[in-house]
């Protein structure tokens, strides 16, 4: 089911002054796939998660869900949230501490005046799937944090909803059971063939869960992509900056030359990946994966992309070392294999790829 919203905007007034928290967002959510909201608190993912559902009234804007519109400033259009045909997973659970596990389960059902019957093929149907067979008599509080977020889970969808909907449902798990759960979310979703809508601050959930990832900054959309595109090939600083740890250099583009872009920089040439609407002279931002920078003892010709520092820093982090280098005036943040032999002070030799250098506008 493709969701559709078009110039959607939500306001707040706090301490006499007008807050934007949706400023005219614009985005298409393709059917069938795990759509991320991702951005930092306060940035509006949460605002636009919760005018979706019908739990906020916007401001001006319309949204629809499928064909059918469920919410237009300007057509005078309100489908109350019960009739909208969608699930929600919340932060918290919401899991009612009075009822067993089937009863949490069908509740959604019982509201809706589905027989019994129905609702015992159904709850047994949603167990199963996510794998709480034998628990149902249970008390849903006497679980464990990570079967708690699957009768959430199961609950939401018991009722078949078109859309399913997540408030940051992991936040509240310790870094391995968020790990493990992560993963069977990704695949019962899948599974389920189902559109997803997924709200995050944190980048690692969701470049491993979704499908598109919307990035918010100010009540704004500022980027939509996959996670590869998002990660590999961003377009704004912002948005390659909160993706993931990056270097980011002044540059001046100065050339292109056989399919690359030329830049200056203070560490001295550097080829990239070409980017529209960068013209010779223009200001450049060079963008750089601290995992991309590779330590090399190959010098080439002219020297472009081969760089030359001092490591001024080096934490053993497990899995790699982190080491801060000075080349000229610009300081690199770099990952090292355990396997390569270098310590504080020592002068090393590092090569980009043309590749991983990525040219964002100043």
């Amino acid at each position: 089911m493709e969701i559709r919203i078009e110039g959607l905007c939500k306001y707040y007034q706090s301490e006499g002054k007008t807050v934007k928290a949706l400023d005219h967002v614009d985005l298409t959510i393709p059917a069938n796939e795990i759509f991320t909201l991702l951005g930092p608190s306060g940035c509006g993912k949460t605002t636009l998660l919760r005018c979706i559902v019908g739990l906020e009234t916007p401001d001006e804007g319309e949204i629809r869900i499928g064909g059918d519109v469920v919410w237009s400033g300007s057509q005078g259009i309100s489908v109350p949230t019960e009739k909208r045909g969608l699930g929600m997973v919340f932060q918290t659970y919401a899991i009612w501490p009075h009822m067993s596990v089937f009863d949490n389960i069908a509740y959604p059902l019982q509201v809706r005046g589905v027989s019994r019957d129905a609702i015992r093929e159904k709850v047994a149907r949603a167990l199963r799937f996510v794998q709480l067979e034998g628990v149902e008599r249970r008390s849903a509080t006497r679980l464990s944090g990570g079967q708690q977020q699957r009768v959430a889970l199961a609950r939401a969808l018991v009722a078949e909803p078109k859309v399913i909907l997540f408030d940051e449902p992991l936040s509240n798990l310790d870094a391995k059971l968020r790990e493990e759960t992560r993963k069977e979310l990704r695949r019962f979703l899948s599974d389920l063939d189902i559109t997803a809508i997924y709200v995050t601050h944190d980048r690692v959930e969701a470049l491993a869960l979704s499908d598109s990832i919307a990035v918010m900054r100010a009540g704004k959309v500022v980027e939509t992509g996959t996670p590869q595109k998002i990660y590999f090939d961003a377009e704004h600083r912002y948005v390659a900056d909160f993706i993931g740890r990056a270097n980011q250099i002044q540059a001046t583009v100065s050339s292109h030359e056989n399919g690359h872009t030329r830049v200056e920089t203070a560490m001295g040439p550097i080829l990239c990946q070409p980017r529209d609407g960068l013209l010779q002279g223009s200001p450049a931002t060079l963008c750089i994966r601290p995992e991309f920078i590779r330590i090399t003892n190959q010098p080439t010709q002219d020297g472009v992309n081969v760089l030359e520092g001092t490591v001024e820093a080096l934490e053993f982090v497990g899995e790699v070392y982190e080491a801060e280098i000075r080349v000229n005036e610009e300081r690199l943040l770099a990952r090292i294999d355990p396997d390569v032999q270098v310590k504080e002070g020592d002068v090393i030799r590092m090569r980009l790829d043309p590749a991983h250098c990525l040219l964002l506008s100043a």
